[in-house]
């Protein structure tokens, strides 16, 4: 089946029992056993749950992938993959990922004994010397949060299997839509759920998709044992959302490029990330592994932080807020919000700046949004000395 089908029917059918076209929210947190040890393969919704098995099963067909898991948050997902190290190893890590990734990896797993090096994996030359003896993975962004850095996910994987370590992709802002990371070579697909899967900024969630059968069966069990796992509604409202996924993604896409090619054009905006523009530094390998490049936008204007923090606060349309891929567009200030957890330090060897801000680019008329943007960067304005930049920089332009 083609991927618009796969997400509808894929890991669901109609209920045996009543013939409900929609999986049903099974509301229990037990059931009734034939015999000690013998059951219809639920015995504790911690262990397995009915609705939560459909979710995983539609999520491993969407990613191409043979096992799926499902979590309680993106966060929970990606502590899991990291139960399959031990103390002593070590981890390669894109420099621009998520705050709450960062804060995962320095503040719970390394005083566990677990060491991280960052660098920037968009880079190839970068990933294979930072490899050691004891590296047992490579932890990838592409799109990368928020910079939108875009990695060669099937040759960073070749330099990584070349050393046996395995890789693992955030695939979030990408989606399974837009890219497979399973097909270029990933050996570990993870999501945050809460993201573009659900779509409708109404649940949490998180999610891992492999191959592997040895490495299914180990997250499992920590899946099971930690029980970090999602209720049946949370479940439901996740696969209520792959439904729409593809048509979803396609006008978020659409939206994000419109929108990229203003701001692009803008005389007082300073600088746009967005891999679908042509001069992007990651357009020309976003286009060869991704069927379209996203609903995520990254732009600073001119005139410094300050600026750009008012310019955060006078949209009417966009949204001020935490998270991202809901049909709403919505708009961060990351080293003050998402990834405030970062130290500058290492923000400024990724290449963040402070003033960025980040847009989730929704589904409402492009032209509302881009109106919007347009009258939220005049009424932002701060002097004399950002109409100077934004002249210079209009007169650059010509």
């Amino acid at each position: 089946m083609r991927f618009s089908t796969t997400a509808i029917h894929a890991g669901q059918g109609p209920d045996p029992a009543t013939g409900a076209i929609m999986t049903p929210v099974y509301l229990t947190s037990t059931y009734v056993q034939e015999a000690p040890g013998k059951h219809k393969g639920y015995d504790y919704a911690r262990t397995n749950h009915p609705t939560r098995a459909s979710l995983e099963r539609n999520l491993a067909a969407l990613e191409g992938g043979r096992f799926g898991l499902c979590f309680a948050s993106g966060l929970a997902a990606e502590n899991t993959v990291l139960n399959l190290l031990r103390s002593g190893d070590h981890v390669v890590s894109c420099r621009d990922l998520y705050g709450g990734t960062y804060r995962l990896f320095t503040k719970v797993w390394e005083k566990l004994g677990i060491e991280f090096t960052f660098v920037n994996a968009f880079n190839l030359d970068e990933i294979e010397p930072a490899i050691r003896r004891n590296t047992r993975l490579l932890w990838l962004e592409s799109p990368s949060n928020p910079l939108l850095s875009v990695t060669d996910l099937a040759a960073a994987a070749k330099i990584a299997h070349a050393h046996g370590v395995r890789v693992v992709v955030d695939n979030t802002f990408a989606t399974p839509y837009l890219q497979q990371p399973l097909s270029l070579g990933a050996d570990l697909v993870v999501h945050s759920t809460t993201k573009y899967l659900g779509g409708h900024s109404d649940v949490v969630g998180g999610a891992i998709v492999t191959n592997d059968e040895g490495a299914w069966k180990e997250l499992k069990f920590y899946q099971n044992a930690v029980g970090a796992v999602p209720g049946p509604l949370d479940c439901f409202l996740v696969l209520r959302g792959t439904k729409t996924l593809a048509v979803r993604m396609r006008q978020h896409c659409e939206n994000a490029r419109a929108i990229a090619k203003f701001l692009r054009g803008h005389a007082e905006v300073k600088q746009v990330r967005y891999p679908g523009l042509p001069d992007d530094p990651g357009h020309e390998v976003a286009a060869g592994q991704m069927r379209d490049f996203g609903g995520m936008i990254s732009v600073e204007l001119h005139g410094g932080i300050d600026r750009n923090i008012r310019f955060t606060t006078k949209t009417r349309v966009f949204s001020l807020a935490e998270s991202l891929g809901g049909v709403e567009s919505l708009l961060g200030h990351p080293v003050t919000m998402t990834h405030a957890s970062i130290p500058k330090a290492e923000r400024e060897k990724g290449g963040l700046p402070d003033a960025l801000v980040r847009l989730s680019v929704g589904i409402e008329d492009v032209e509302d949004l881009i109106e919007d943007l347009d009258r939220a960067i005049s009424e932002s304005r701060g002097g004399a000395r950002v109409a100077v930049a934004a002249k210079k920089a209009a007169k650059a332009r010509k």
